[in-house]
């Protein structure tokens, strides 16, 4: 499906941040769970900082220290899969998903990394019992994803109903409209589309892919002055995001 917003991790581990600087790791003056949420911490910030030796470093130190953990192992398979050690990230990821069987977020977090490696079956059938999961506050969520999911190996139609279950839970959800009028453009109805975006834009604040989508449908449509309205707030308000660089080069003229 084409830009397609990416599956979510719902908050299992990207929700850690830290609001200071970076230090030098934790050990013996904390005990070894302790460390282990401040290591892993640290990892997850230097993987925002891109500097993936460092993550994978402390990310070493908080499996050491607290092995049987959930949320280190669902960390440790986020960065394992973002280093490219699919293997290991694999491992990482089921061992969450054991242990951490009530926790529907890594079960969230487990799914996702099943449709990215093309397991879309297993993948779909876990997002489906998240968003059953009466502990699960946004199943919504996990519904949008199953048709990320579904819609990923071509089934543009499964895809739909779940970004449909997903609005009749939250109307105005960004990211089931904006799948939802991604599919009717690539099914060549640029109008539905642009009428979608604008639903979009009328109850949620504007985003560099709606733009990008009421960009594309307007040229679509044949309205230059439109898509021009739609290419200036690209660029004037998300001149750094991808779809304004795609802009700018000329990209699905």
């Amino acid at each position: 499906m084409k830009n397609a917003v990416s599956i979510k991790a719902a908050g299992v581990v990207l929700a850690l941040a830290l609001s200071g600087c970076v230090h030098t790791g934790f050990g013996s003056n904390k005990n070894p769970q302790q460390a282990a949420q401040a290591n892993i911490q640290l990892a997850i910030e230097y993987m925002k900082m891109d500097k993936l030796a460092l993550s994978r470093e402390y990310l070493e130190r908080a499996l050491a220290e607290d092995p049987d953990n959930p949320s280190v192992q669902a960390t440790a398979g986020m960065i394992y899969e973002r280093v490219g050690e699919m293997p290991q990230a694999e491992r990482a990821y089921a061992r969450a998903a054991h242990s951490g069987s009530a926790d529907p977020d890594i079960q969230n977090s487990y799914a996702g990394f099943l449709c990215r490696t093309g397991k879309t079956a297993a993948g779909e059938k876990l997002f489906n019992e998240v968003a059953r999961n009466p502990l699960y506050q946004t199943p919504q969520v996990a519904l949008v994803n199953a048709g990320v999911c579904v819609g990923g190996k071509g089934d543009s139609a499964g895809a739909e109903r779940y970004f449909d279950r997903a609005l009749a839970i939250r109307p105005n959800m960004p990211e089931a409209l904006l799948q939802i009028g991604t599919l009717q453009l690539d099914r060549g109805d640029a109008a539905k589309a642009l009428e979608t975006a604008q639903r979009s834009f009328a109850v949620n604040p504007a985003s560099p892919e709606v733009l990008w989508l009421a960009l594309r449908a307007d040229r679509k449509l044949g309205d230059s002055s439109g898509a021009a309205s739609y290419a200036r707030r690209l660029q004037n308000e998300f001149p750094d995001s991808d779809q304004a660089k795609m802009m700018r080069t000329g990209v699905d003229r």
